[in-house]
């Protein structure tokens, strides 16, 4: 990839009823960047948000109705014409000044996340929460997972259309790009930011609903790329349940169970099904990189 420009850049901001903050984002960042190719997905607002954004300078593509902050990212990503695409919040939580910690990165790196400090997690629950899912994240692509859940990234353009069809339309688009990133053995790297808190409002994000949400992406993508990091814990539970209830039995009346025998034969099943997962994974993948090639 060639040495990156301004004029490569296309900045996708997704918002809904926004209009307090979006104009005063846009500005600042044309501020900066003059070059860089502003585009803001209306997702359905009713308070002019995307009227404001255009007077701004930004490019406004407008969702008929509020689909999903993560069907907006995949609407910028279609339309946008930049080689590196950046994330990032229409609420002023992200600071454009922090653009450049992104930007310089490219393109040695596949992709750049903003990670947030703990004061610029919205709640200390949250930020207990993130600390588990990116130690969970962590485990499943091998790689030191620093903030799952940042909305502020940058990501080389035809790595970003590649997993499109992964994102779901949910606020949950960071955590599958993320893991699809690293999965695909893509480079990713972090960087601190300082994101602000929000300056007006709630966040639209559930904390149980969204965190069962973000549980069931991390283990749907570990699946999709490696199966046998799901199937062989829960087969290696299994067996050693099995091994302790046997010994239970054994010293106690000296026999071997029915229930012994059912947890020993689910272990070996539940291994045998994430064998057979991780080479029905193995051969997609060479597929689907066989065909890009094409």
């Amino acid at each position: 990839m060639k040495k990156i420009s301004e004029s490569d850049i296309s900045v996708i901001i997704p918002a809904h009823n926004e209009a307090r903050h979006i104009g005063n984002v846009v500005s600042h960042i044309l501020a900066l960047h003059p070059d860089f190719e502003i585009i803001v997905i209306d997702d359905g607002s009713t308070d002019g948000t995307g009227d404001l954004a255009r007077e701004a300078g930004a490019i406004v593509y407008r969702h008929p109705y509020n689909i999903g902050n993560g069907a907006a990212i995949k609407s910028g990503v279609r339309i946008a014409s930049g080689r590196v695409l950046v994330f990032m919040d229409a609420d002023g939580q992200h600071d454009p000044g922090d653009l450049d910690q992104l930007i310089r990165h490219f393109p040695e790196f596949d992709m750049v996340v903003g990670a947030r400090s703990n004061g610029g997690q919205a709640s200390k629950v949250r930020e207990f929460g993130n600390r588990i899912y990116n130690r969970l994240a962590s485990y499943v692509t091998n790689f030191p997972v620093q903030d799952l859940t940042s909305g502020f990234r940058a990501v080389k353009a035809d790595l970003a259309r590649n997993l499109l069809y992964l994102l779901p339309n949910t606020y949950s688009y960071p955590t599958t790009l993320t893991l699809g990133m690293l999965r695909s053995g893509r480079s990713v790297k972090y960087v601190k930011i300082n994101a602000r808190t929000r300056k007006a409002g709630k966040s639209d994000l559930r904390i149980i609903k969204d965190g069962v949400r973000f549980f069931m992406i991390i283990v749907r993508i570990c699946t999709f790329y490696s199966p046998l990091k799901i199937f062989l814990p829960i087969s290696m539970g299994l067996f050693l349940v099995g091994l302790a209830y046997y010994a239970y039995t054994f010293f106690a009346s000296g026999r071997f169970t029915n229930m012994s025998a059912l947890l020993f034969t689910t272990s070996i099943l539940i291994f045998m099904l994430g064998l057979i997962s991780e080479q029905i994974s193995q051969m997609r993948f060479e597929k689907s990189e066989g065909d890009r090639f094409v």
